[in-house]
């Protein structure tokens, strides 16, 4: 006799399944953002074990610390959200007549 698995969600009305089915969402969002913190705490000790060496670490550094500040409800005001594109895009400019590329995903600038 071979042993199949039974699934269950078909054996539940609508109503269960749909709760399974959110609570499964939810543990999989909840494992996620864990995954995220610790990531994030990760690479905050990155950029905190050494001070910057060059201007092009530093705008990296700000650049993070302006998008952590961009996700706040404070840095969703739009007189804020405008500043902050315009840094990030002075950033970008002040790359480019330096002769660097940058990266708009905030990994680091690198040099041609």
């Amino acid at each position: 006799m071979v042993d199949q698995p039974i699934a269950l969600d078909e054996h539940r009305g609508l109503a269960d399944q749909r709760a399974t089915d959110i609570r499964r969402r939810l543990a999989e969002v909840a494992a996620d953002q864990a995954t995220l913190r610790q990531r994030r705490g990760e690479l905050e000790q990155f950029l905190v074990a050494a001070p910057a060496t060059s201007w092009r670490e530093a705008a990296e550094k700000a650049r993070y610390l302006i998008t952590i500040l961009a996700q706040t409800s404070a840095g969703r005001e739009p007189r804020r959200q405008k500043i902050i594109e315009g840094v990030l895009e002075d950033f970008r400019r002040l790359a480019e007549d330096a002769g660097e590329v940058s990266v708009r995903d905030g990994s680091a600038l690198r040099s041609d």
